[in-house]
């Protein structure tokens, strides 16, 4: 039996139109949906878009991950650069310990 003596798989008095490159079946044009370029039926569709399903929200988990950790760095640099700025403005005196020798806090 030639390719165009074939008929549906589901639908055995209808002729087939396309064959599912997945499960290898032919189908008439009610069963078979276009997908990225390809004809499948609905069968390997649904299995592909489940598995599409479980890939992206894995990596949406995964990216959701990645910015918090990213956050997280970001929160941790700014906190050292806000400290370095504190310590960059305490005067020099008090650096060089001279502000306890003063005078300046026994004064009334």
């Amino acid at each position: 039996m030639s390719s165009f003596d074939q008929l549906c798989y589901r639908h055995p008095g209808r002729e087939a139109v396309a064959r599912c490159p997945a499960c290898l079946h032919f189908f008439c044009r009610e069963c078979v949906t276009e997908h990225a370029g390809r004809m499948l039926c609905s069968n390997c569709l649904s299995r592909l878009s489940d598995g599409r399903a479980e890939g992206g929200r894995l990596r949406m988990e995964q990216m959701v991950i990645f910015m918090q950790g990213a956050f997280g760095m970001a929160l941790l640099w700014y906190f050292f650069f806000l400290l370095g700025q504190i310590l960059l403005a305490i005067p020099h005196a008090f650096h060089e310990g001279a502000i306890w020798q003063a005078d300046w806090w026994r004064k009334p």
